[in-house]
């Protein structure tokens, strides 16, 4: 296994359940180390960097980001808390994000506390991921993970979301694990991986033409055909 991410790259790994997809975005958060072989951020051993300062380095969004039971102004703080960011960054993040339009509709806005436990506004889980998004714009790492972060949108909130996202990266490394090709479809280069290796990449149209694993789960769902490991599969020979 062996890969380049350049700054400004927005890359997209896909591949079946149990591909190794998460286990990468472990290794580069180090949850834990490699045994064999590195992992470099320029030109330095990823293990030789305090992990404080790594960490710091990284923005990470999932599938279910955390719900904290605070108010919108403290949940998209946490993006940057040792910062004190102002009322004003926060809103702007807010807004950049998408969030806002979900903030606007509750009751007491950036002082409405969030969740059942101790509040009284519930958000869907597609509208946790805009807070996640916030705290992520807020953040302004270099290195941004993403693990099935629109897996909870609709097709037209996810359209609008990663055109923000894109925003958010510019300049950064971004890697995005994801099953959607509607998702996939958008990155600069899409990786497909099986068992730990990387069988093929380039972009959505490049992918298409060599006409390999990537390019027959795309055909299978465009037919509506029904697919394994939430809806990319290999091919069977």
């Amino acid at each position: 296994f062996s890969l380049t991410i350049e700054p400004g790259q927005f890359v997209a790994i896909v591949g079946t359940n149990g591909a190794g997809k998460s286990t990468l975005i472990k290794l580069l958060c180090r949850f834990y180390d490699p045994t064999e072989g590195r992992i470099y951020l320029g030109d330095q051993p990823l293990d030789s960097i305090n992990l404080e300062s790594l960490r710091r380095a990284i923005t990470v969004l999932f599938q279910h980001p955390v719900q904290y039971s605070e108010t919108v102004r403290e949940n998209i703080a946490y993006g940057a808390w040792e910062t004190e960011p102002s009322i004003e960054e926060i809103g702007s993040a807010a807004k950049i994000s998408g969030a806002d339009q979900v903030i606007q509709r509750l009751p007491h806005q950036y002082d409405e506390v969030l969740g059942k436990f101790l509040g009284n506004s519930e958000l869907s889980t597609g509208e946790w991921q805009k807070m996640a998004l916030a705290r992520a714009f807020l953040r302004q790492a270099e290195l941004i993970l993403l693990d099935e972060p629109t897996s909870a949108m609709d097709s037209w909130a996810e359209i609008d979301w990663m055109g923000r996202f894109r925003q958010l990266v510019a300049g950064r490394i971004a890697v995005m694990i994801t099953h959607r090709f509607t998702t996939a479809m958008q990155a600069d280069v899409i990786y497909v991986m099986d068992q730990g290796k990387l069988l093929e990449a380039g972009n959505h149209q490049q992918l298409l033409a060599l006409g390999g694993h990537y390019a027959q789960s795309w055909r299978q769902q465009m037919a509506g055909l029904p697919l394994c490991a939430n809806e990319f599969s290999p091919s069977i020979n």
